[in-house]
Formats: structure tokens, sequence, C-alpha cells
């Protein structure tokens, strides 16, 4: 997958976080950290569909770029006026690092462009936030592959830009999260 439509496909999962299950999204994130095009290009606007996940103007160019825009589906996804506001509470959690989080330490702090890495917990399950990643699709696979490695079934991994407009998911997660680690570029510019 050439790295524009990588980087919309994953614009448009970020933007889809807390309107998909995660079962579906780490497992679409997975396949365009791997180069699944095809697959990706086949099941991204059925899950919309079976999931009644409408979307915007921005989220169907978005996704006429990931999937290609004669996709047969891609007209069939119903539209909105905005993005639904999220209903996910965040907490921050005890504050304890385990080895997990130590794992995802090490390949965020290793990995060019990263500035922050924060940890949140909804409703049991633990959201990883990156703020900043060059190629952030092949981050967000690195890191779920490494948290199912200690024991996470549908590992929820956000690698979001470190300008611009956040969903009121993403905006509601990084409030109930707690900083893991920020670099010294960013403590600089703070």
């Amino acid at each position: 997958m050439s790295g524009a439509r990588a980087a919309a496909c994953h614009e448009l999962l970020l933007r889809l976080a807390g309107r998909l299950p995660d079962e579906l999204l780490w497992r679409m994130r997975d396949w365009l950290a791997d180069g699944g095009q095809e697959v990706l290009a086949s099941t991204l606007p059925r899950e919309l569909l079976r999931h009644r996940a409408a979307i915007t103007d921005d989220e169907r160019e978005l996704l006429e770029t990931a999937v290609g825009s004669t996709h047969p589906l891609v007209d069939a996804v119903h539209p909105a006026a905005e993005p639904p506001p999220t209903q996910a509470e965040f907490e921050p959690g005890n504050g304890a690092v385990d080895t997990a989080a130590l794992a995802v330490l090490a390949v965020v702090r290793g990995h060019p462009g990263c500035v922050e890495l924060r940890q949140s917990w909804r409703g049991g399950q633990r959201i990883v936030l990156v703020i900043g990643a060059e190629r952030p699709w092949e981050l967000a696979g690195t890191l779920q592959r490494v948290m199912r490695a200690h024991g996470d079934r549908t590992p929820c991994v956000e690698v979001l830009p470190a300008h611009g407009e956040r969903s009121s998911y993403h905006q509601a997660a990084i409030i109930g999260s707690r900083p893991l680690w920020r670099s010294a570029t960013a403590l600089v510019g703070a």
C-alpha cells in the first residue's frame, strides 16, 4: 500500500475509534501495518455498513483514498453531517507500570517522531495513546503485537498526529490518561 493510501487508512481508522468494535479495529490496523491492502479494501466498507457507522464527507474522502473511489460499496456507506460524540469513559488507572507498558515504552522511545506516550483504561481495557510518529500505521501494528504478546487479546493502540484536531473519543482518552513518557524535544518545547 502506498504511503498516501496507508496514511489515509490510518487516519480513517483513528476517526472510527469508539464507533467500530475494538476487535475489528485492531485487526484492520494489523492488516494495514502488514500491507494487507486487498483485505482492508474488501473489509472496511462492509464493516462500516454492517455496524451502521455513518461517515462525514472528510471521512468518505479518506475511505475513497484508502480503498479506491471505484469500490462498489463506498457510495452505500451512510453519510453523517458530523461524527457522533463519544460515549466512552476513560480513567487513568492506578499508575502502576507493568511489563506490557514497559515493552510498549521501549518501542515508542526508539521510533522516530514520537513525542509522548500515555495510557488510559476504558472499562478494564488498556488504551495506549502515542502522540506523533513517522509511519504511524507501522508503529500501531508493532505496538499491538507487543501488547498481544503480553496477553491483551484486543489491543487498543491509538497513534495520533502531534498536531491537529482530535475526535471526541481521543480527547476523552487523553483527558482520562496518565503520561508514561515524553520526549526531551517535547519537554523543551513545553
